[in-house]
């Protein structure tokens, strides 16, 4: 199997995301990749195959290491898709949430990355104005289709939290 689909994955996550990049991946017979971005950590070497080595913004554990996959969110994702007739792995990966999985889709050549949205509260509001939207980002700096599953949309009758009032 050589087609991939990229499913950006975090802890406490709603299972929608991956059920739907699950639903993706079995349509276009391709195998199911769940990365997990570090953004405390950040890229020293690259092994190639879609893993790599890691170091600490802060100076307090300057040791290097491989990047390493949360086991409790590896036992969650088993639940979810080890019943699936697909092929699915994990990669942990480090830096910049949509540059890594932008990077992991270059190394794989990865159909389409697939991320969910952020809830839609004043803080995440907050949070994804100052570090900006993961989706927004590989939107604009993907040459591959980006898709974005809506965790809590909002109705179309009321304001974004963002919106003035």
């Amino acid at each position: 199997m050589s087609a991939c689909v990229i499913v950006g994955v975090v802890p406490g996550q709603a299972d929608t995301v991956v059920v739907q990049a699950a639903i993706f991946a079995a349509r276009f017979n391709a195998e199911l990749v769940c990365a997990s971005v570090d953004a405390g950590q950040y890229r020293v070497y690259d092994l190639g195959d879609g893993t790599m080595t890691s170091l600490p913004f802060t100076a307090d554990s300057p040791e290097r290491a491989e990047a390493r996959f949360d086991p409790d969110l590896a036992a969650h994702l088993a639940v979810l898709l080890d019943g699936c007739r697909l092929t699915w792995s994990t990669r942990a990966l480090a830096g910049n949430p949509a540059g890594a999985l932008g990077e992991l889709a270059d190394t794989l050549s990865a159909a389409m990355i697939v991320v969910g949205t952020r809830e839609a509260t004043l803080r995440a509001s907050l949070q994804e104005f100052i570090n900006g939207s993961v989706a927004a980002q590989l939107a604009h700096r993907q040459h591959r289709p980006v898709v974005v599953i809506p965790l809590a949309p909002v109705p179309s009758d009321q304001p974004l939290p963002w919106d003035p009032a």
